[in-house]
Formats: structure tokens, C-alpha cells, sequence
């Protein structure tokens, strides 16, 4: 277990890496991986619900799960950030990113759910091993996907908005108290 636990810290390390190159931005990871301890508590819901216990294979299913769900919030964030590139203000951005990738983040965790409700059924040979890993993904995924569209973008606007602020607030230090925080400026 202290190897699992060892593997979903590194694998939470590396991802924060990665997305931090990948949206040049040290703030996005954190708001794309806001949607991990929701999914970690659908997983732990859905584990005490069935009655499983939370054991090597529901430790992998956890793995497995936060794999998925950065994926919801991937495509929000990088959609939204799209839309304020063309010069859309965050709120604005965010109401306008939100039902144009609602359709591909249900179909994407639904078939996800789908593919793992038989695991889940316990049905056939050495099915006892494989149930809590396909319970903690599937109660993940119900958790994540409901709560990706409300949290990340929630998220998404209170860093925006800290960041304008403090942007303001260097530009009043400078000394120019009329200054509007440019996108540089603003940390990016």
C-alpha cells in the first residue's frame, strides 16, 4: 500500500509537471487537478456504499481514476483558454466553455463507466479482485465528471480574478495607480 500511496503522489508530481509546460502556466495544473480529491471521495463513497474495502486493486482503480479525471478538466481549461485568447474576459469564457465541452466530458466518462459496470457486477472467475477497482472508478468518474463543470471553472474564476488583482496591486506599487494589468503582467 505504501508503494501505491508512493506511485498517486509521484503520478500527481509528474502531472503538475507536465501540464505546468504544457499551458505555461504554473496556476492552470493547479485548477486542472482541483477535480482529484472529489474523485478520490466518489471512489472512497462508492467503495463504503458497496461495502468494499479500500485494498490493492481499489488502490489501482484510484490510479486509474485520476488519469481520467484530469482529462475533464484538460479540456475545459484548455478550451477556456482558448476563448480568452480570442478576447473573451474569464467569466465570459467560462459560460461559453462550459455546454460547448459538456457533450465530449459525458461521453468520454461515460463510456469509461460503461466498460467497467461488468467488472463491477462481480460476475465470473476471480471477479472479487477486480469489482472494487471498477466500483472506485466508476464512483470516481459519477463524482468527478457532476462536479468538474461547477468546481474547475469555479476555481478557474477565483485565480483569474487574485491574479488581475495582484497585478493591480504591483502596477499601484510602480507607482502608475491608473495602470490596467496587462495579460503579461498578470502571471499568464
Amino acid at each position: 500500500m505504501a508503494s501505491l500511496i508512493f506511485a498517486l503522489v509521484l503520478g500527481i508530481i509528474v502531472a503538475y509537471m507536465i501540464l505546468a509546460s504544457q499551458f505555461n502556466s504554473f496556476l492552470h495544473p493547479v485548477t486542472i487537478l482541483t477535480i482529484l480529491p472529489l474523485s478520490v471521495a466518489g471512489a472512497a463513497a462508492a467503495l463504503w456504499l458497496t461495502g468494499r474495502s479500500l485494498n490493492i486493486f481499489s488502490m489501482i482503480g484510484l490510479l486509474l481514476l485520476m488519469g481520467i479525471v484530469k482529462k475533464n478538466s484538460i479540456i475545459l481549461v484548455d478550451y477556456t483558454n482558448q476563448l480568452r485568447e480570442r478576447g473573451r474576459d474569464a467569466l465570459t469564457a467560462l459560460l461559453e466553455a462550459g455546454p460547448v465541452r459538456m457533450r465530449p466530458i459525458l461521453m468520454t466518462s461515460t463510456a469509461t463507466m460503461m466498460a467497467a459496470v461488468p467488472a463491477s457486477l462481480g460476475l465470473g472467475a476471480g471477479s472479487e479482485t477486480r469489482a472494487p477497482m471498477a466500483i472506485a472508478v466508476i464512483g470516481g468518474l459519477i463524482v468527478s465528471t457532476a462536479l468538474s463543470l461547477l468546481v474547475v471553472p469555479a476555481f478557474y474564476l477565483l485565480t483569474d480574478r487574485g491574479k488581475t488583482a495582484l497585478a493591480r496591486r504591483r502596477a499601484r506599487r510602480r507607482g502608475d495607480p491608473g495602470a490596467e494589468p496587462t495579460e503579461a503582467s498578470a502571471g499568464g
